[in-house]
């Protein structure tokens, strides 16, 4: 009898073990003070969101038909002359899915050349921006004169609302992070960008009604799915619009995505007031800030009004857009309400035209001497 029980005791321990080693490896949110040891070691991060010139999205950019490396070689190393030493690059679960083991290699690829230039890239797991009808295979044509005329979300509309392919966005998640979570060449997981955008003045006829709702439960998961993966590098989610200046003025999504995000990212398109004041809304945090998304000239954001300020406070600073091209960011937001015929005169996005050549040298100047004490380290 004795030994029965024994051997129940045994059992229960050992399955007891089992799960707490399960358990142990989905990692915590990380303290202030783990976060600020991170970012102690690391140099002022200053980059764009990129997306090669001879892209229209993120499926252009990574699948295998149209995958440049030449021009991505060319455009980070023209990032690389003005100071840069990180970019923001989105991902998509249908380039994975597609090809899983194509996609994880060129991402590897990504990932060699752009440690060629000493820049460390934060990747992006999934977005909520622009065309909520993904598709894989040949992209379109960008629309004459139109801005992001064919960026596309991810994971699409119909995705969101099927909870039966939530494994395979569980897969994906989990492999990706898991192969490059331990990749010193990697410098942050962005789980997704502006979650709850429904794209009132481009597509919002088509998102889901209940976008919000299905976008909080999924986003959660992702998180989780994002710590199983147990990467060495930070998570975050970057808040991007509504009243941050305090915990109770918070919307419940963006509350989850601050507490559960390793360091804070937000969006800021303002002037530069309004963005410095935002970054002191969220030093109550105390972690480190990284601004995801800034520089919209004709928004009254502009590269000398807010890197100066990012500087001051070593606020992560990545502004949108490097090089004019098929995703035609130079034309501005209200291109989807009014019709241009012409490039404007004062470019929304971009930095660079397609022969390397600025759009401002001023600009350029200015980002080279903020960014001279700031260059990255090759990582081993």
């Amino acid at each position: 009898m004795m030994r029965c029980l024994r051997s129940v005791l045994t059992a229960i321990m050992f399955l007891a073990f089992l799960s707490a080693s399960a358990q142990g490896l989905q990692r915590g949110v990380w303290t202030p003070e783990q976060a600020n040891k991170w970012y102690a070691s690391t140099p002022w991060l200053v980059g764009a969101n990129f997306l090669p010139s001879t892209a229209i999205n993120q499926l252009e950019m990574w699948q295998a038909a149209s995958f440049d490396t030449t021009t991505i070689s060319r455009e980070l190393k023209w990032a690389r002359s003005i100071g840069m030493n990180t970019m923001r690059v989105f991902l998509h679960d249908l380039a994975y899915q597609q090809d899983p083991a194509g996609f994880k290699k060129r991402v590897d690829i990504f990932l060699r050349i752009a440690a060629r230039y000493n820049i460390r890239p934060m990747f992006v797991l999934f977005d909520s921006c622009w065309d909520p009808f993904p598709h894989t295979g040949k992209q379109q044509q960008p629309a004459p004169f139109l801005h992001n005329s064919g960026w596309v979300q991810g994971p699409g509309a119909d995705a969101l609302k099927d909870s039966t392919q939530y494994p395979r966005l569980k897969k994906y998640v989990t492999d990706i992070v898991g192969h490059f979570g331990k990749d010193k060449r990697v410098i942050a997981w962005d789980v997704w960008n502006e979650p709850d955008n429904t794209n009132t003045s481009s597509y919002g006829r088509w998102e889901p009604y209940d976008k919000t709702a299905l976008v909080h439960n999924l986003l959660e998961k992702t998180f989780q799915w994002t710590r199983m993966a147990n990467p060495a590098q930070p998570i975050t989610a970057g808040i991007w619009n509504g009243n941050w200046i305090a915990d109770d003025s918070l919307r419940p999504l963006e509350k989850m995505m601050i507490e559960q995000s390793d360091v804070i990212s937000f969006h800021n398109y303002d002037k530069a007031d309004e963005f410095e004041k935002r970054i002191k809304w969220l030093q109550r945090y105390n972690k480190p800030l990284l601004c995801t998304e800034y520089m919209s000239r004709g928004n009254g954001s502009t590269f000398e009004g807010s890197s100066p300020v990012a500087k001051k406070y070593k606020v992560a600073a990545y502004n949108w857009g490097l090089v004019s091209g098929k995703s035609q960011t130079i034309y501005p937001w209200d291109s989807w309400q009014k019709k241009y015929t012409t490039a404007p005169e004062l470019w929304f996005h971009d930095v660079f035209n397609t022969d390397g050549t600025p759009y401002k040298k001023e600009e350029t100047d200015l980002l080279k001497e903020l960014t001279s004490g700031s260059t990255g380290v090759r990582p081993n």
